[in-house]
């Protein structure tokens, strides 16, 4: 079995053994990355390999996956003037999130934690109770009050134990964080999309499938959604190697999209900051999954999407209920989160550049915005 890369600091540079259960960096707390640099398989050598993410084995960090569903390789179908969708919903649990939850269950079975937690405003969280029942391992999920109540079926659907937190995102997020830290004998293995970069480097398959699926080249512009900015880091991730491997010869504009309910990333943007600027309050918003006041991984949030040539875009509740219908009538049906990328470019804000929007969730799981 291939070992497994160390992690390190990207603030101060501490570096963690990953054979550690510790899921944060021990000096500041703050999030880690991984030290591997992968050169992508060409293109014409994917042909005949398995269908799946686990196609572009040279690029991830762990080798033999045991409990893959099938996760990867969705379709990618054209929208109007030069916009493509790409149907993330189609994975095994309905959300791009099985890309990165994958991983993180792989990682757990090397690492035989004597639990797993996760906080999701459900999403993730379904994910991660997924694969972890595939992989027969036990696992909580912290979420929200106010999580939609087929997110919660579908996770306790899967095994998960449910712990419902009073409050919003942040504080199930510091809940699940609570039960890591207050780890027995046995061991917790805290299954963070946001702080693990094992979930970073399975997002960036999207990027490489898009590579592959469009004949070895990357539209001008990738309109990501972001709240925690796992897909946008992931697709960085992937640039970057595609990039140093010669495979391509431009990186493409990373264009970030937020609700206006809470933007505190594009708010930083337009104040020209490096990190987030102020407090912002958490507000109801039709895209709950990006609802994130303060995304642990701003700063390479906003660096990434600068280095990229990108921007922020900002949606309004009315953009999302419009563009969720839009879709529908087009044939998909698209959580309100995941049309927000939609929203914020249908009516051509793009121009004549091409460009593609990931549809995340499958609509069943939250059902239509309603004003």
């Amino acid at each position: 079995m291939t070992p497994l890369p160390d992690c390190f600091c990207p603030v101060d540079g501490t570096r963690v053994p990953m054979g550690s259960l510790a899921w944060c960096c021990p000096v500041c707390r703050g999030p880690l990355d991984l030290d591997f640099a992968p050169t992508p398989a060409s293109l014409k050598s994917l042909a005949g390999r398995v269908n799946s993410l686990w196609r572009y084995a040279e690029c991830l960090p762990l080798s033999s996956p045991s409990v893959s569903l099938g996760e990867g390789r969705t379709p990618l179908v054209p929208l109007k003037d030069g916009v493509s969708a790409k149907l993330d919903f189609l994975m095994p649990t309905l959300s791009f999130k099985d890309r990165g939850a994958v991983l993180l269950a792989e990682l757990a079975l090397r690492l035989r934690p004597g639990r797993v937690v996760a906080d999701s405003s459900g999403n993730a969280g379904t994910a991660v109770a997924a694969y972890c029942a595939r992989a027969q391992l036990p696992c909580t999920v912290y979420v929200p009050e106010g999580t939609s109540a087929k997110k919660l079926e579908q996770i306790g659907a899967h095994g998960a134990r449910l712990e419902v937190v009073p409050g919003g995102r942040e504080a199930a997020a510091r809940a699940a964080r609570e039960a890591a830290d207050a780890s027995g004998t046995d061991g917790t293995f805290y299954a963070s999309h946001v702080f693990n970069p094992y979930f970073l480097h399975g997002t960036k398959t999207y990027v490489h499938e898009l590579w592959e699926d469009l004949g070895g080249r990357l539209p001008d512009v990738i309109v990501v959604p972001v709240g925690n900015g796992t897909l946008l880091l992931g697709a960085s991730l992937a640039i970057a190697e595609l990039h140093a491997a010669g495979m391509i010869d431009r990186r493409p504009a990373l264009y970030a999209v937020q609700s206006a309910a809470v933007a505190p990333l594009a708010h930083a943007w337009h104040e020209g900051a490096d990190d987030l600027v102020g407090v912002t309050p958490a507000a109801p918003t039709f895209a709950e999954g990006i609802a994130i006041p303060r995304p642990p991984r701003a700063r390479q949030i906003l660096r990434a999407v600068r280095e990229s040539g990108g921007t922020f875009l900002t949606v309004t509740e009315d953009q999302i209920r419009h563009a969720q219908r839009d879709l529908a009538s087009q044939g998909l049906y698209v959580e309100s989160t995941g049309v927000a990328c939609w929203a914020a470019v249908r009516n051509g804000a793009l121009g004549a550049r091409t460009a593609v929007v990931p549809l995340c969730g499958a609509g069943l799981k939250s059902g239509l915005a309603r004003s």
